[in-house]
């Protein structure tokens, strides 16, 4: 009988230890979430404007809506809705008809856009894998580097894309990250976080855009040249916050 009780102990040892553990670069990313603004972003209601664009986004514990208003150069002004869903495009509150490649260009437009600004919620997703690739020092601070990649299911699109995020070890904030990309040929970015205020309780930043033309440059040494200067300003991306509501 003892035998028999210690063999189902040693199963049930086996299986506690084979249970999977969040990793160490999980356990950092929840903590910046929860310090940018934890359960406020599952029921956040943001309304900002970028590049003369009004965007809005309603969360509300897995259920969003995107949303942008958007004139083209021709003066006509089009409505853009982006939820669970999917996308549809309104002209005067009627909707237009798209491709659906002209809808999953758009779409994307729209996420990239409200992924960018409500940074870092969304670095949880199921379809995002992180990896704590080591430490590095930027203006004599300590930071954690995080590399980002996605699933092909549930990571959109833009899948094959590669993040780098520099994450202040003791103030955890996201100050620094980096990304490559591959539609349009390709290219690499590094943006610097800058002018950075709490809405609603809500952490937002703007940003410093840099871009280097050697694509073979691993995302992890940019920081290192973006000290040394070697890296080039493509624009200065900001932000106006209009209004942050947490609904109950």
């Amino acid at each position: 009988m003892k035998k028999y009780f210690l063999f189902l102990f040693l199963i049930s040892l086996i299986a506690c230890n084979n249970e999977p553990s969040a990793s160490e670069a999980d356990k950092i990313i929840s903590a910046v979430i929860e310090k940018a603004g934890g359960e406020k972003y599952k029921k956040a209601e943001i309304e900002f404007t970028f590049r003369n664009n009004k965007y809005t986004s309603t969360r509300n514990n897995g259920e969003y809506e995107y949303t942008r208003t958007i004139t083209d150069s021709t003066g006509t002004t089009y409505y853009d809705v982006l939820n669970n869903d999917g996308f549809t495009r309104y002209h005067k509150d009627k909707e237009v008809k798209l491709s659906d490649s002209l809808k999953g260009v758009y779409s994307e437009s729209v996420n990239a856009v409200h992924y960018f600004v409500q940074l870092p919620f969304g670095l949880n997703d199921d379809a995002v894998i992180k990896e704590l690739v080591g430490q590095d020092t930027i203006d004599n601070k300590v930071y954690h580097e995080i590399k980002v990649t996605f699933e092909q299911e549930g990571g959109g699109v833009d899948h094959e894309d590669v993040y780098m995020y520099w994450v202040e070890k003791d103030d955890l904030t996201i100050d620094y990250l980096a990304y490559r990309f591959f539609v349009n040929d390709g290219g690499i970015r590094f943006r610097k976080a800058v002018n950075p205020r709490e809405v609603g309780g809500i952490r937002f930043v703007d940003y410093e855009n840099y871009k280097t033309d050697e694509l073979s440059t691993p995302l992890e040494n940019l920081d290192d040249l973006f000290q040394k200067g070697q890296l080039t300003k493509v624009s200065q991306i900001e932000n106006e916050i209009l209004n942050v509501e947490i609904q109950d």
